[in-house]
């Protein structure tokens, strides 16, 4: 919600001799007088600035029952000054401005209610004064009333509602709910979805400064979702935003930066926003701080600056930064090394859903390193990552349901995330399932499809499947025998150290004539590495 406001009424003046004039009138007992001698006083206008004579003043104007003496008491008791900062005083002094039909005193009052301050925390009582205020066109009560019914807090959740209170704030110019109006068109709540709306929405609340529709404008411009991609004005945007401490926005500017997205690629301007955002909190900005530092990139390489920045983040929930400082835990790096508290750390990241973190766990436990070993947990981790495609994940579940000694053998679970891990182009996933096609090992013999995965392994340097490979053509299993072929990936298993091949190209030489081997030779020789 919108926080309360503070308006001081009356005209003050701006000479002596008025100070003096409205001083006697207020002398007399005259009311308004006082009120208006309270606000001279207040911003010093003919007289030195005084709080403490300001209150003095409004009291007096207040105790006579001038509801803007008694609203401006009540800002005066409510900010703590001229007086001790008192809730209490100032939830009463609002109350006596309110029921006399003071707009901003009612609101003042509802937004005390809704925080709990001097008065019980009290939505009914909330939206009971809000009400007031909205229905005598109070744009901050009109927009916490539109708050008050999207979110369902005092009265039964209600988007048309919600939309009715924006739509009045947002056209008498209150910046926030013009905003809050552009993100029920963007999410289509209350109204048909309508990017178009959005963003008129945004931009008017935008070009008075707000910073969150300019980082929302900024965002669209980004992504181009909706509207035709444009990084100098996505650039624009979130610059604004980030010039007024908005932390995603400096984020966001950071990664540009960093990234070099309509702009040259900046190191150190990527690391200055980062540090912004980082310093006001933002989770992912102090990871990304925290990453530099790690790995050196554009500051001196410092474990013990990393492991601080993680840490802000990690305390946060942010789950790769938590990954990070298991990380640094678990090398002793900026840390003691702690392998205990690098599992903690991991655990946390992973419980998040963190691919690398679970898939880690599941190394840990498998190997028993750091913990007790215990097969089915780690099977229990690497499905997690695994079911959501962390290739790595894939292939090591694939291995531990192909084990006949583990806790779970499955030759067709096997198949399945081996084929997983190999559709993501896992050399060794590749090379198992060709395998198993070569041999009928639990799935029936294919010596097509053992070619094609033999294939695609081969293509990428595993030596063994390029071993066989090469025997398939020279056979002729699942392809026409071919001796060149043969020889081709016989000679680069050879090259990539596997010695039983050697064997086999002579006899793969001993097919081809000279002109074929002195083709072939061409050929390798042609091939890069």
């Amino acid at each position: 919600m919108t926080n309360y406001r503070s308006t001081d009424a009356g005209d003050g003046g701006a000479h002596s001799a008025e100070f003096l004039r409205v001083k006697g009138l207020a002398e007399r007992g005259i009311a308004n007088a006082q009120h208006t001698l309270g606000f001279m006083y207040f911003n010093g206008q003919g007289v030195a600035q005084s709080y403490e004579l300001a209150v003095v003043w409004y009291r007096q104007a207040a105790q006579a029952g001038l509801e803007h003496a008694q609203y401006n008491l009540g800002v005066m008791y409510q900010k703590g000054q001229g007086v001790g900062q008192n809730f209490e005083e100032a939830a009463a002094w609002y109350r006596q401005a309110a029921e006399q039909g003071y707009a901003a005193a009612q609101y003042n009052l509802g937004w005390l209610y809704a925080k709990g301050q001097g008065v019980p925390n009290d939505t009914q009582q909330a939206m009971h004064w809000f009400s007031k205020a909205a229905e005598q066109g109070d744009a901050g009560a009109q927009n916490n009333l539109g708050m008050m019914y999207d979110t369902g807090k005092g009265v039964p959740q209600d988007f048309k509602q919600a939309i009715f209170w924006y739509r009045k704030a947002a056209e008498q110019g209150y910046a926030r709910a013009q905003f809050n109006l552009g993100l029920r068109y963007d999410n289509g709540q209350g109204v048909p979805q309508d990017v178009g709306q959005a963003m008129s929405w945004y931009r008017k609340a935008a070009d008075q400064g707000y910073a969150p529709a300019q980082f929302n404008l900024a965002l669209r411009f980004d992504k181009g979702d909706g509207i035709p991609r444009d990084a100098q004005k996505a650039i624009l945007w979130y610059r604004r935003a980030a010039e007024q401490e908005h932390a995603s926005s400096q984020f966001n500017l950071g990664l540009i930066y960093d990234n070099g997205q309509g702009v040259p690629r900046d190191e150190q301007k990527a690391l200055d926003w980062y540090r912004k955002a980082a310093e006001q909190g933002h989770a992912a900005a102090q990871n990304n701080l925290g990453l530099r530092y790690h790995h050196g990139q554009g500051v001196p390489q410092d474990y013990q600056q990393a492991e601080y920045w993680y840490r802000k983040a990690a305390e946060q929930g942010f789950p790769g930064a938590q990954y990070h400082l298991g990380v640094l835990h678990d090398a002793g790096h900026g840390v003691a090394l702690d392998h205990q508290e690098a599992i903690f750390w991991y655990r946390k990241a992973a419980d998040q859903g963190h691919l690398r973190a679970q898939f880690d766990l599941g190394l840990r436990y498998e190997t028993g390193r750091g913990v007790p070993q215990d097969v089915r947990k780690a099977m229990s981790w690497y499905r997690r990552a695994a079911e959501q495609d962390y290739v790595a994940a894939q292939y090591s579940l694939g291995l531990l349901y192909d084990r006949d000694d583990g806790p779970q053998p499955d030759c067709m679970q096997a198949y399945h995330w081996y084929r997983k891990a190999a559709e993501q182009n896992h050399t060794l996933a590749q090379f198992a399932l060709g395998l198993r096609h070569d041999n009928g090992l639990g799935v029936a013999r294919d010596y097509a499809q053992a070619h094609h995965w033999y294939l695609q392994a081969a293509s990428q340097g595993h030596a063994r499947a390029q071993f066989n490979l090469g025997l398939m053509y020279l056979a002729g299993q699942g392809v026409q025998p071919d001796a060149g072929q043969a020889w081709l990936w016989l000679t680069m298993a050879e090259r990539a150290g596997f010695a039983a091949a050697a064997r086999y190209l002579k006899h793969a030489a001993s097919r081809l004539d000279n002109a074929q081997l002195a083709l072939m030779r061409e050929r390798i020789g042609a091939l890069p590495g």
